[in-house]
């Protein structure tokens, strides 16, 4: 009886490739807006548009609108901020959400259901001018300003790590159980095909080729039960995009097969953590300003600077690079953690490393980021403080480590005058509230075990029920 919308995963694919390209190509706003709604308007069998959008923690909040009302009302799109951690009070609820044309996504059947299609939002004040709290449009703000000023492109390639746990809701259930049920005990090379974390990991693969991710490689990881599945680096705004989307697939496919994908940083002690190592580079009119065969490690002078004005901010940045009480659990030496201000080509324990590249691939991959941060607050701190951060004064003193818990990295994201410039004053204390009320839940120590409290009220995983029991 129902004739909604179904796409083979080869078209859903070229569809979503097209789309990548058009927004690659800054195709005016107004020339997409009026394909996709001719598209919308001329094809019956879609049904709802999903609106997405991300909150100031990076948590994605998701609204089905009805086609043929979106189609009357797109221009004038509202929703309770107050309802928003992080958004408006009370007594300033509404907000407007514009949709980014550009922002488009065919999306898989199975998966999604049929008949819908996805494209991002961006949240608005009443008069519909830019939100503060909304990093998405402030990223790409930045990055078109780079480009319009300067002619250039910021490249990001995301590596994702993450945990697939047996039974659904394992994260929410954490408090009561205590454990995480492993899926698989097999490591990087011990999984074999067929086993459930690779069946997963193919599934996960499957989704993203189809959504335009362009994969590269997938595997499972050094710890059981761990997988990362790498794809190719694209403009940033787009990388931050696919990085929601990425968790959202692997929530998605691990929930249909009775399991739960996690991307706490470091769910189960005595093994390795999760990151999200994050690679970046600068390009103008195509080539790679972060390039030169004669400086060090491969490095330009320009692409030494961005390191250097990286590590000089790593204070500053880390509670955005590691925006949970679990995620300085991650920041173990033992484990090959990157806790280390440093750079270096081969020291992985070091916050940023020079990989092995060319004159195509020369880039800077920062390897302090956990796999819960805003994405687009990530990004944007990255590149502001990779082109406009202070340069050191003298040399970088190689022995400074990141912090050991959360408390270490609010006092000086508080009191500090670069974050205030970047984020502005009111951005910047609602995030440190935010994560000193979630380090307040949680005991100051980590101690070697994980606590029901750093999982409970993690701000991916808490619900109000769970927040408010406290």
């Amino acid at each position: 009886m129902r004739d909604f919308l179904v796409i083979p995963y080869a078209e859903l694919e070229e569809l979503n490739l097209q789309a990548k390209e058009q927004r690659l190509n800054r195709t005016p706003i107004d020339t997409l807006r009026e394909a996709r709604l001719k598209y919308l308007t001329d094809e019956p069998r879609i049904k709802a548009v999903t609106v997405c959008f991300t909150d100031l923690e990076g948590r994605l909040h998701m609204l089905d609108y009805d086609k043929k009302f979106l189609l009357k009302s797109y221009d004038n799109l509202t929703f309770d901020g107050s309802s928003i951690r992080g958004f408006s009070q009370i007594v300033e609820s509404d907000l407007r959400l514009a949709i980014d044309w550009s922002a488009f996504y065919w999306l898989p059947a199975d998966v999604f259901g049929p008949g819908k299609v996805l494209a991002f939002g961006e949240v608005q004040e009443r008069d519909g001018s830019p939100y503060t709290a909304d990093l998405r449009s402030t990223l790409k703000r930045y990055t078109q300003e780079l480009f319009d000023k300067h002619g250039y492109t910021c490249n990001v390639a995301n590596e994702i790590e993450g945990f697939v746990f047996k039974g659904e809701h394992a994260e929410q259930s954490y408090h009561v159980t205590r454990k995480f049920e492993l899926l698989s005990e097999g490591g990087y090379y011990h999984t074999l095909p067929g086993d459930g974390i690779r069946t997963f990991i193919d599934t996960v693969a499957e989704v993203q080729r189809a959504m335009g991710f362009q994969n590269e490689k997938d595997h499972p990881e050094v710890a059981p039960s761990q997988f990362e599945i790498n794809y190719s680096y694209t403009e940033a705004s787009i990388a931050a995009d696919q990085v929601i989307l990425y968790k959202l697939v692997a929530r998605q496919v691990a929930r249909a097969m009775g399991m739960t994908a996690s991307f706490l940083p470091k769910p189960i002690t005595g093994i390795n953590g999760s990151g999200m190592h994050t690679n970046m580079s600068i390009s103008k009119n195509g080539e790679n300003l972060f390039y030169s065969a004669s400086g060090q490690d491969g490095l330009s002078d320009f692409g030494w600077d961005a390191v250097n004005r990286i590590l000089n901010h790593a204070m500053d940045i880390c509670l955005i690079l590691n925006s949970s009480v679990n995620a300085y659990r991650r920041l173990d030496p033992n484990y090959e953690a990157p806790n280390q201000i440093r750079s270096s080509a081969i020291d992985r324990s070091s916050m940023v490393r020079i990989p092995l590249a060319n004159s195509k691939s020369a880039r800077i991959e920062v390897r302090s980021v956990a796999p819960d941060c805003n994405p687009y607050m990530t990004i944007y701190a990255l590149f502001k403080t990779a082109i406009e951060g202070a340069l050191p004064k003298g040399k970088l003193n190689p022995n400074r480590t990141l912090p050991d818990n959360i408390y270490d990295a609010i006092t000086p994201f508080s009191k500090s005058a670069y974050i205030r410039d970047i984020l502005g004053a009111d951005v910047q204390a609602k995030y440190a509230e935010l994560k000193l009320e979630a380090a307040h839940r949680c005991p100051r120590l980590l101690g070697d075990r994980i606590k029901g409290a750093e999982i409970k009220y993690h701000h991916e995983v808490y619900n109000q029920v769970l927040w408010s029991d406290f």
